[in-house]
């Protein structure tokens, strides 16, 4: 008994390469002790009948019984559970039950030991083939950290993860992974944040920026202050809607559930008819075996698998059935601009000079009182004068809603950067003309009242915006739309460099919703692309919402159906195409496992296939639908 237990120990460490949870190796490891054990009743019952020339016929029989019982009762009593619930997840037990019954009732007990042994066997090698959708998750799982190092004072101590509080600091040493949700307070370091972003680049983590658990710290040492406690991270919360979204029901799965409802009817009725007409049971046996629907049981779900393990390795979150149900049918694509088009970060597009004065001159003249402020605009100056010599001596005074003002030492020279408006109020002339035709936010700079001239800023369009927008034309979508709370002109200037048709401007979160239920109620399918923050309202009220750059953010999750964990916009393109090839993959497989199963009924019939040849023939559905569902993950390496 000792040596069989080890045998499964064994098995199972070969077969589950760790990743199966502690009551799946159970199972697997009761399946295989008792696989062992009714392979050893049917050799000792061959070796006395054939080898022995036992005198007593009683025996093998009795072992081949005790062999049904360890591997054809558990089948039976699943499918009994199945008939009474009408639970047609049972279906392949209630069909095998019948034909252990028969087999029973027939006195063919080695057939009726073989057909669930050898069914048991082939589904343990079919659940191991399913594209590895769970290796995924559990992948990620291994990436989460038990222990994080306590930093009290000045010393350290090793730590439960789930004992952490919000506000204590750790440590995070270089090549260790982060343990949880936390501000960096001190040190610099390369973050590899692939895991949930999907992007291959690391990032940089400074003071003051926010790292993720999950995440590994690639190089610096680093001192984190927790914000987060270990169940409210974003890596737990998205492990758990990975895990929901294995479990997506799909408007094809509820077809499969109402064929095999008319399905196992029609299958006892085939197998009575030819057990009556021919009155041979072997056929009817045989129908009962070959017509057990794995493959349709795989038709929608293997397909699932596939673009779930795909779309997270690219760094999408898929929540539900709107995935296959709506994103296929998209005709209309609305956007918001800020942080989801755009950066949301600005950056100086011009500097247009009044008078002599050159544009070198002006932008270092901005830069000598930007330089003491927070503000965007002034960030955009500063990055803008990146290496370059300027005024650094200035006592300068931010004025709120004005812009900054600075003055020299000796108190000779007053330097001004700000709103029209503002300056204008302190004695600066700005020609109504001035600049001419400029569709930006422009900051004036003037010099002791004298307007020096003025810098223009863009929001930063992403790179791949255009090529986003044109291969969603590409794949059909007939009108795209940017809903933004910015001005009309910055906003029509960014609808031109990305090719955007329709821009509506100056609109508040109800605004937008009310735009966009305009455009559900003229029958357009719509999906919505925001950054989940603002766009809360019509991520949910969109046919499909797509949250863009949704690691860190509670309610990009929750309110979008597909949440992107990075900023990548061509994965709004591909997460259509992948929708579109997983709904004809189904059909596909429908098409697959339901003719294979037909094909095998008949030839059953016909006493083609045999019982024992069919617990091998039933399962050409399950593999047929596995390799066709496969594709699915070759449009990940693209």
């Amino acid at each position: 008994m000792e040596n069989i237990d080890n045998m499964g120990r064994n098995s199972l460490e070969a077969l589950s390469r760790e990743n199966l949870t502690d009551e799946g190796r159970k199972k697997l490891t009761k399946d295989i002790l008792c696989g062992v054990a009714t392979i050893c009743c049917l050799a000792v019952g061959l070796l006395y009948t054939y080898v022995l020339r036992g005198s007593y016929p009683v025996v093998p029989q009795l072992l081949y019984f005790i062999g049904v019982l360890i591997e054809g009762v558990p089948v039976i009593v699943a499918g009994l559970k199945g008939l009474f619930t009408k639970n047609l997840t049972n279906a392949m037990e209630i069909l095998v039950g019948i034909a252990i019954v028969a087999c029973v009732f027939n006195r063919e007990l080695i057939l009726a030991l073989l057909i669930p042994l050898i069914l048991n066997v082939v589904h343990l090698l079919e659940e191991r083939s399913i594209m590895g959708g769970r290796d995924v998750i559990e992948g990620l799982k291994k990436m989460q950290q038990n222990t994080a190092i306590l930093l009290e004072g000045e010393s350290e101590s090793v730590v439960d993860v789930k004992t952490l509080k919000v506000g204590q600091r750790i440590v995070i040493k270089p090549g260790s992974g982060i343990p949880i949700d936390g501000i960096v307070l001190s040190g610099e370091t390369n973050i590899d944040q692939k895991s949930l972003t999907g992007e291959p680049e690391p990032a940089h983590a400074k003071a003051g920026d926010t790292v993720y658990a999950g995440t590994v710290n690639l190089d610096g040492r680093i001192v984190v202050e927790v914000t987060r406690e270990h169940v409210d991270t974003s890596f737990s919360k998205i492990l758990k809607l990975l895990e929901g979204s294995e479990n997506i029901s799909v408007s094809e799965s509820r077809l499969i559930d109402r064929f095999l409802a008319y399905y196992i009817p029609f299958v006892l009725a085939v197998a009575g008819a030819v057990a009556l007409i021919t009155a041979d049971i072997s056929k009817a046996i045989a129908i009962l075996v070959v017509s057990c629907p794995c493959g349709q049981m795989l038709v929608s779900s293997a397909p699932m698998i596939a673009a779930l393990s795909v779309s997270t390795k690219k760094g999408i979150l898929i929540k539900n059935s709107k995935f296959i149900e709506e994103l296929t049918e998209i005709d209309t694509v609305v956007f918001d601009k800020t942080g989801t088009v755009t950066k949301g970060e600005l950056s100086l597009s011009e500097v247009v000079p009044f008078g002599d004065v050159t544009p070198e001159e002006i932008l270092a003249v901005a830069a000598s009182v930007a330089v003491a402020s927070t503000h965007p605009v002034s960030r955009a100056v500063i990055a803008a004068c990146e290496g370059k010599e300027f005024d650094r001596t200035l006592e300068v005074r931010e004025i709120s809603g004005g812009g900054v003002t600075g003055t020299s030492k000796d108190g000779a020279h007053t330097v001004s950067f700000g709103r029209r408006e503002w300056l204008a109020a302190h004695g600066c002339t700005i020609p109504d003309d001035f600049p001419a035709g400029a569709p930006v936010s422009m900051s004036y700079v003037s010099r002791d009242s004298v307007l020096l001239g003025c810098l223009c800023f863009n929001d930063t369009v992403r790179k791949n915006a255009a090529a986003c927008v044109e291969e969603l034309h590409e794949l059909g979508t007939e009108r795209t739309v940017i809903l933004t709370g910015d001005r009309e002109e910055p906003a029509r200037l960014v609808a031109e460099q990305v090719g955007v048709d329709e821009v509506h401007a100056r609109l508040l979160p109800e605004d937008k919703l009310n735009r966009l239920r305009a455009l559900t109620q003229s029958e357009h399918s719509v999906l919505a692309v925001g950054d989940g923050i603002n766009d809360a309202l019509i991520l949910r009220e969109a046919s499909v919402g797509i949250a863009m750059g949704a690691m860190g953010s509670d309610l990009a999750i929750e309110s979008a159906d597909i949440a992107l964990m990075n900023n990548n916009l061509m994965n709004i393109p591909f997460v259509i195409q992948l929708a579109r090839r997983t709904r004809r993959i189904i059909y596909q497989n429908l098409v697959l496992s339901i003719g294979i199963s037909v094909g095998m009924i008949a030839l059953s019939a016909m006493g083609v296939i045999t019982a024992l040849a069919g617990t091998i023939f039933h399962n050409f559905g399950a593999f047929a639908v596995l390799l066709n569902s496969s594709r699915i993950l070759r449009l990940g390496e693209k």
